[in-house]
């Protein structure tokens, strides 16, 4: 096992937290963006499907350039990228150029989950690499509390072109952690990408597309959140700054369910049999959320499905790819891609359907029938 270059967890953990960070930024400036450029609500939330898209590309690219130039520089090339993309939303006046800066920004991001996933199973494996995926979990919790309530703050002085600032900001400050301490993990023996073959293997297996299903069901759940909650809040004459201060419930569901996820892998409990678990819970708490998608209390309902991502995720993530370690950069490229390209469609029909507790229901039940049967992945 190569070990003698692992990186420092902590400039990891900020790395995968670096997208999902940008997006709970980047969604309470959703209403006054719809304002600033004239368009409706249901457009607007389209800019969080387009970027996912082009985010879903971006795996593909880093991925498989990690095994190709290195985890390093594919990584430091992913924050160039997401930066310019920021840059450029700044500056436009046009709808059509936003969607289009917002792709570029993806194709960026992209980076600080592929590569860093790749980096992790360079450095872990099995059971261990699970309990690191739960301690990454747990840091994502502060995700939505940071984004959200600095997004918040940040539209209510600037509106979205400050958050577009910040965003490009935060990617240079990455960008520059990354040059000064990033060390390479890529081990000296692997096999040089065959992407064909690869491709047609991974094709053929059917837990891989099970895996990729739950991953993009549960991101579904989580993200068709920021995308429709805003205009939801909005109606009930909630405003930017108190839309930010839901994201500290869920970051205490979040943490919570990481933290649940952690305590149960130690007690013995396996991935497969947890990640049952969690789509039980995800589709109950939905059940409910739809209930009430016209309250703000379909907010204890959506910690319920925070909860249940928490324990899942680390699960799916983890196991999906234990049988593809000697391409583990372009397994992972293809998988992220599969995942985030049926992310990106789930999104588009969500943001068509602006119904936030129809969507998590239907999310939750076909993740639910993803879900394993069976104590092997």
């Amino acid at each position: 096992m190569h070990t003698i270059n692992r990186p420092p967890l902590w400039l990891l953990t900020l790395l995968i937290m670096f997208p999902q960070l940008v997006e709970t930024i980047y969604s309470p400036a959703l209403p006054d963006i719809a304002h600033s450029f004239m368009v409706s609500s249901e457009r607007a939330a389209q800019t969080l499907s387009v970027y996912f898209i082009a985010f879903a590309v971006g795996v593909a690219l880093w991925g498989y350039l990690s095994d190709l130039i290195g985890r390093r520089p594919a990584m430091m090339s992913g924050l160039v990228c997401y930066a310019a993309g920021s840059l450029m939303a700044t500056i436009t006046t046009d709808f059509h150029i936003l969607l289009l800066a917002r792709m570029v920004s993806a194709l960026g991001a992209a980076a600080g989950s592929v590569v860093v996933q790749t980096m992790l199973r360079d450095s872990y494996e099995s059971i261990k690499l699970a309990r690191v995926f739960s301690v990454m979990g747990a840091a994502l919790a502060l995700s939505p509390v940071f984004g959200l309530l600095s997004g918040g703050w940040i539209v209510s002085l600037w509106g979205h072109m400050g958050v577009f600032i910040a965003l490009s900001l935060l990617a240079v400050m990455l960008l520059a952690l990354s040059a000064i301490i990033l060390p390479e993990t890529r081990p000296a023996q692997i096999i040089s990408p065959r992407i064909g073959h690869l491709a047609a293997r991974m094709l053929c297996d059917g837990s891989l597309w099970r895996n990729a299903m739950l991953v993009s069901l549960l991101n579904a759940m989580i993200f068709s959140y920021y995308s429709l909650a805003p205009f939801l809040f909005e109606q009930l004459a909630w405003d930017s700054r108190a839309f930010g201060w839901t994201g500290l419930l869920l970051a205490l569901a979040s943490l919570t369910g990481s933290m649940l996820n952690r305590r149960l892998l130690a007690a013995g409990n396996g991935p497969q049999q947890l990640v049952r678990h969690a789509c039980s819970l995800a589709l109950f708490s939905s059940l409910i959320a739809w209930t009430l998608q016209t309250s703000a209390w379909v907010l204890v309902p959506v910690a319920g499905v925070v909860i249940a991502y928490g324990i899942a995720i680390p699960n799916v993530l983890s196991q999906a790819l234990q049988h593809y370690r000697e391409q583990a950069g372009s397994a992972g490229a293809l998988f992220g891609l599969t995942y985030y390209l049926l992310l990106g469609f789930m999104l588009g029909a969500a943001a068509l359907v602006q119904q936030l507790g129809l969507v998590l229901a239907v999310c939750a039940l076909a993740a639910w029938l993803c879900r394993p049967c069976s104590d092997r992945y």
